[in-house]
């Protein structure tokens, strides 16, 4: 897999989207009844504690969390956290496949900046995917369905801002390893949730309003029965957050986004079953769209590294 970054980067990419969305999901179900920044500490010190284990354990150790780049590190901690925050306010407020499906807009926009940005060369057949992606898209969208709400513009918001990270991620992958990319961010999330909960957690803006509520209500004790659902979504943004940022880092952008769409279907089944929604045939006509284009970019980058070899 080392001597083919394209094809590792195109596993760890739909790997890493299909545990993330254990983390869609788990923060969905939680959104009812926590504060927004507690979900999040909760969940970045069971991240913290995954990365930090892993990074005791691989070969280089804690020396690779020294950076010279602590600037670049903090800009892309900041869109990463304003991308999840906006994202899960939206996603409070949407049902899943909904929220899912605007946030979906991210694997084109990742392409568009890849081209702009990092002047990586995306062929027609790449468009072509990635447009086939976003017509699946599209479909499940079902523009005028009343999916367009101030949540939806929150969720697209977040999807421009996954790019930009993604595309950072990029950037600073020739210096930094996947593991530090997420120290950074988890350390991030700890710092600004600690001060949110010092200063809201009391519930002193607490609020009626389905976006709003999860942001302000008051911090709780977690009950024994929550604590798993924690965890998973912990250990989901820990491992997939890795393996996604792995992917961008060893692979150029333009080539793994599409592959992200499979967070699509992903989306669909745990809707179906926690929270007992399922597709109707509209929704299976996306869903066909979205797997196709993915597992064509696979066909044809396979095909071309095998002509590649043969000359």
């Amino acid at each position: 897999m080392a001597r083919n970054p394209a094809l590792s980067g195109i596993l760890f990419a739909a790997g890493g989207t299909i545990i993330f969305s254990v983390n869609d999901v788990a923060i969905k179900f939680l959104s009812g009844g926590y504060a927004l920044h507690q979900v999040i500490l909760i969940r970045a010190f069971v991240a913290m504690t995954f990365i930090l284990c892993f990074i005791g354990f691989s070969g280089t150790g804690f020396r690779q969390l020294r950076t010279r780049r602590p600037r670049t590190h903090l800009l892309r901690v900041a869109i990463v956290m304003v991308s999840n925050v906006t994202f899960f306010l939206g996603l409070a407020a949407l049902p899943l496949a909904d929220a899912v499906a605007v946030a979906f807009v991210s694997p084109i926009a990742i392409t568009v900046l890849s081209v702009l940005f990092l002047k990586e060369t995306v062929g027609p057949r790449r468009w072509a995917a990635v447009i086939l992606g976003m017509i699946g898209v599209i479909i499940m969208l079902r523009p005028g369905a009343g999916v367009i709400q101030p949540a939806a513009i929150m969720v697209l918001c977040s999807a421009i801002l996954y790019a930009a990270g993604n595309l950072l991620a990029r950037q600073m992958g020739s210096t930094e390893s996947a593991m530090t990319l997420g120290f950074f961010v988890q350390a991030g999330f700890i710092i600004v949730s600690v001060a949110m909960g010092l200063w809201v957690g009391d519930g002193h803006l607490a609020t009626e309003d389905p976006i709003w509520a999860f942001l302000f209500r008051p911090w709780i004790w977690p009950p024994i029965g929550d604590w798993p659902i924690f965890l998973a979504t912990g250990l989901a943004v820990g491992i997939g957050g890795m393996m996604v940022t792995q992917a961008y880092r060893t692979a150029e952008a333009g080539l793994v986004a599409p592959f992200e769409y499979v967070g699509m279907p992903a989306a669909i089944v745990w809707g179906a079953v926690v929270f007992g929604t399922f597709p109707d045939l509209t929704a299976w006509v996306g869903i066909a769209l979205i797997c196709g284009s993915g597992l064509y970019t696979l066909w044809r980058e396979t095909a071309r590294k095998k002509e590649a070899h043969a000359a």
